[in-house]
């Protein structure tokens, strides 16, 4: 196991030595965190690793845990806990009373003696200058540094002043920024604690801080400095424009010099603290010599060495040249690498986000993961090249932070890959594509040649296992019969699966396995249909040229029979047009919790005609769900509080014209009457044209919902796959394996074997919990990430960044017309509310997110292209839609009033609250 990964201990661990209330940094290391802190736990691990680090001791979290329980903080930290992250004048104000009672609390006797006895024992009976930082439990880990939430005081000298900083950095662990930011992160304030480091000052010539990767662009194998004279919290506060260098790694290179005027120095006083020199612009001259910054590189890439991530460093030179380092901690705002990334700038590796290319930002649960690796085994089995390990999957199947990403390195150095996957992207991706197109001219990304006959004969299994030249052809020919046959086939896969209780555990779990592994072989029933229809489209744009605008032929696709989205709108829709003309079940949904509603459903107690009916629903739909490609997402019929949720909303729009289907209805006769123009106009050109304009636009429009079809396909068999893994997670919960049956998604497939085995799973759960709760909070994740740690980043991209300047945002053009109306930025339609009439602006979306469409008036996007889930649905219902809109939910208000024309893909924000 790396170091990374073991950087910091379970609850359950703890030095030998806990009840300490002061010790030497020296005695310290990764163990030492719950007693220690983060920055004195990352201090005694440099020091066991030799490097230079200044002497010092650290008073202990059992020191502050007497001088709290004196300070008598238990109301107001149950006040804390108890309210709202939302309430931040609140929070504020109990902060406060905690700070003025740890500052109005005196030492305990034992803990001043300790710490005279280390300050003493430091400074060999003399004053020295030291400097008194706090360092929390809960900062400089891997996910979070908290970097600055705390207080840090420099040039302390004597006892006296030593004790009152400490005092000061117990009270600093309640500032105002740091409970709101622990807030936001979900911690609980009863679990943090505050330790203190007192170290030797270093008598600083100049000081600053190192990144071992580029903070802004995530390059990683560049090592970024900041140097100013005087003591580093010049840099580390921003209260000067430091010089400022960029070092290549793996040459030495330093690839950027700029010179900083320099004009704020902090100096060490002699009589204790700090003083603020206006030194004047100074920036002919550099603080550092290359060689030191030379040195600076090399120690910063030791340190990653011995932590296995990028590090944030502060350092100290002093008047000799002695290098010391003053704190290490990780850059906990770069977004990881996929394991196996190239160490080398000299290869590059593409990866593509998944999941956001799907519709979901979500992390995916340790099962979903896993489930995506057996599910592309199944795909090399269907065109004959078997993994090794089915389980293990395919190498091109990637993790980071908690999500999926496909490696399309290979595809983008294959002639036909390349070809198939811009063009692909093209539809569905539109940033993806363009960042593609950019990406290949990269030397690194060269083509090379193809063995065409393994490549031929793997083409020849798939058509001839999936049958895909016989299901096109039908569907080109036949539309209906083939619509029927699918309709069919849908049926059979949602009764035709049994699970028997009398079945071993381990049979159920190699069951659940096989499903996965034939499920794309399923998913290949529908797909050719969604082909013919796709190629119909394309044709008929070819054969209609400049006769008809991209605007025109989308209309085309408007209100398709064939969407299973659109269909499962409309039936809830329904199930709450009955709701509303039932009196009991009116009242019952109107002043009801959702999540009350749920239960009672679960436990069959809703009214009777309730009850019914939406175990109607959820019969045909309840294996859907937000982000219901992740098969550890529990599923609309395990959990219906969405479905009551979305219900309730329903009745909130009195409007018929805005009816669900209404809309559709509208929406497909304007399709049909669309249809009907452009036969004309090709026909004015040739009748035969004409003619094939009219039957291939035809095919589009009565095919174009498969395009959800094969992920409607998909999600069934991932819920019927649930239902094996169900008694698993059950099995292991009686063998003391786990402690809940839900744990069991939070594992992998081998790691289920190996509980079956009789491995304890509870903690290595227990650590995966939290950390997909923290992924939850991820704001932001690259759609196309290469292995450099940098994104691909496209000219359209650069060209939105600066059209948003001026209060427009441009995007790709997914549904026509133009709407002005209130927006509501959404990140997670759990809980959330859309008003009638409101522009829904979310990062993406997926079929789950889609029953919130009926009350939109439009639809923003930041990632999607024209063939997008949100795309289609939009185009469904006739509402204006612009995807691909980078940044559009950091831009956009809730409550800002803007201008979506889903033609020209443009979003102007005309006003804000």
């Amino acid at each position: 196991m790396s170091r990374q990964s073991q950087a910091f201990p379970s609850n359950d661990e703890s030095p030998s030595d806990d009840g300490a209330l002061v010790v030497p940094l020296e005695t310290l290391d990764r163990t030492w965190l719950l007693v220690a802190g983060g920055k004195a736990a990352n201090l005694g691990e440099l020091i066991h690793a030799g490097f230079t680090v200044p002497a010092g001791f650290c008073i202990t979290t059992t020191a502050y845990e007497r001088v709290a329980a004196q300070a008598h903080l238990d109301t107001a930290l149950s006040a804390l806990v108890a309210m709202s992250h939302e309430d931040s004048a609140r929070q504020i104000e109990v902060a406060t009373a905690i700070r003025t009672a740890l500052c109005q609390t005196p030492l305990p006797g034992e803990v001043i003696e300790a710490v005279t006895r280390a300050y003493q024992t430091l400074s060999a009976g003399e004053p020295i200058a030291v400097s008194v930082r706090s360092s929390a439990t809960t900062e400089d880990l891997p996910e979070a540094s908290f970097a600055g939430q705390q207080e840090s005081f420099l040039n302390v000298i004597d006892i006296e002043a030593v004790l009152v900083a400490v005092q000061w950095c117990f009270a600093s662990l309640w500032t105002d920024r740091a409970i709101q930011y622990r807030s936001s992160l979900g911690i609980d304030p009863r679990s943090v604690r505050l330790a203190v480091v007192v170290q030797r000052m270093v008598e600083a010539e100049v000081a600053g801080v190192l990144f071992t990767a580029n903070p802004l662009t995530g390059k990683r194998r560049e090592v970024v400095i900041n140097a100013n004279p005087g003591l580093g919290e010049a840099v580390v506060s921003g209260a000067t424009n430091p010089d400022h260098f960029v070092v290549q790694t793996m040459t030495g290179e330093i690839i950027e010099r700029r010179l900083g005027d320099k004009q704020v120095v902090i100096q060490a006083v002699s009589e204790g603290g700090t003083q603020k020199i206006e030194a004047g612009t100074s920036p002919a001259y550099a603080c550092l010599s290359d060689s030191q910054v030379h040195a600076l590189a090399a120690l910063g890439a030791r340190v990653e060495a011995l932590y296995e991530t990028p590090q944030d460093i502060e350092w100290a030179c002093d008047p000799s040249g002695q290098i010391e380092l003053l704190q290490a901690r990780p850059i906990t705002t770069l977004f990881p690498l996929p394991a196996g990334a190239p160490s080398s700038d000299e290869t590059l590796s593409v990866y593509l986000a998944f999941g956001v290319q799907q519709g979901t930002y979500r992390p995916f649960t340790p099962l979903g993961l896993s489930a995506l690796r057996l599910l592309a085994s199944g795909f090399l089995l269907l065109i004959g090249h078997a993994p090794p390990d089915p389980l293990t999957g395919p190498s091109f199947v990637q993790e980071a932070a908690s999500r999926p990403f496909f490696e399309v390195t290979e595809a983008l150095r294959n002639p036909f890959g390349r070809r198939l996957l811009i063009e692909a992207m093209r539809e569905a991706e539109v940033h993806a594509a363009t960042s593609f197109e950019h990406l290949v001219t990269d030397p690194r990304l060269s083509l090379r040649p193809t063995p065409r006959y393994s490549f031929g004969c793997a083409l020849v299994l798939l058509l001839v296992r999936t049958r895909l030249p016989w299901y096109l052809l039908q569907a080109l020919i036949a539309p209906n019969a083939a619509t029927r046959r699918v309709q069919r086939f849908v049926e059979q896969l949602r009764n035709g699966l049994q699970i028997e209780e009398d079945t071993s555990t381990v049979t159920h779990l190699a069951q659940a396995e096989r499903l996965l592994l034939s499920c794309l072989r399923l998913a290949f029933h529908v797909s050719p249909v969604m082909l013919a229809g796709m190629q119909s489209f394309a044709l008929a744009r070819r054969l209609l040229g400049e006769l008809a605008s991209e605007e025109e032929c989308q209309t085309v696709l408007g209100s398709s029979p064939t969407n299973p989205t659109t269909q499962m709108n409309l039936a809830l829709w329904r199930l709450s047009q009955k709701i509303r003309a039932d009196v009991t079940s009116l009242h019952l949904l109107t002043n009801t919790p959702a999540r009350q509603l749920a239960q009672a459903y679960q436990h069959g107690r809703l009214s009777a005609p309730l009850q019914q009916d939406v175990a109607r629903f959820l019969q045909e739909y309840g294996h859907q769900g937000v982000g219901e490609l992740d098969l550890g997402t529990p599923r609309w019929s395990e959990d219906p509080t969405y479905v009551f949720d979305v219900l309730t909303g329903y009745l909130e729009v009195e409007d018929q014209v805005l009816t669900p289907d209404r809309q559709l209805q509208r929406a497909g006769d304007t399709a049909r009457m669309m249809i009907t123009q452009l036969a004309q106009r090709a026909r004015h050109q040739h009748w035969l044209r004409g003619w094939l304009v009219r039957l291939c636009l035809q095919r589009a429009h009565a095919l174009a919902g498969f395009r959800e079809m094969t992920r409607f396909v998909v999600g069934l068999r991932l819920a019927q796959v649930r239902t094996f893994l169900w008694p698993v997670g059950e099995a292991l919960v009686r063998a003391s394996m786990l402690k809940e049956p839900e744990d069991v998604f939070f594992l992998s497939f081998p790691e289920v074997h190996a509980a079956l085995a009789g491995a304890d799973q509870r903690a290595r759960v227990s650590e995966r919990r939290a950390t997909f709760d923290r992924e939850l909070g991820r704001r932001h994740v690259p759609l196309v990430l290469l292995s450099d740690g940098t994104e691909a980043t496209t000219q359209s991209q650069r060209t939105q960044d600066l059209a948003q300047t001026e209060g427009t945002l441009q995007g790709t053009p997914a549904s026509a017309g133009r709407v002005r109306a209130p927006a509501r930025v959404i990140l997670d339609p759990h809980d959330a509310h859309l008003s009638p009439g409101e522009i829904l602006v979310a990062p993406s979306t997926d079929p789950g997110w889609t029953p919130l469409f009926l009350k939109a008036a439009g639809l923003v996007m930041e990632v999607g292209g024209v063939m997008a889930h949100g795309a289609i649905v939009a185009r469904e219902y006739g509402i204006p839609a612009v995807v691909g809109v980078a940044g559009a939910t950091e831009r956009i208000a809730t409550g800002s009033r803007v201008t979506l024309d889903g033609t020209a893909g443009t979003v102007v924000i005309e006003s804000r609250e």
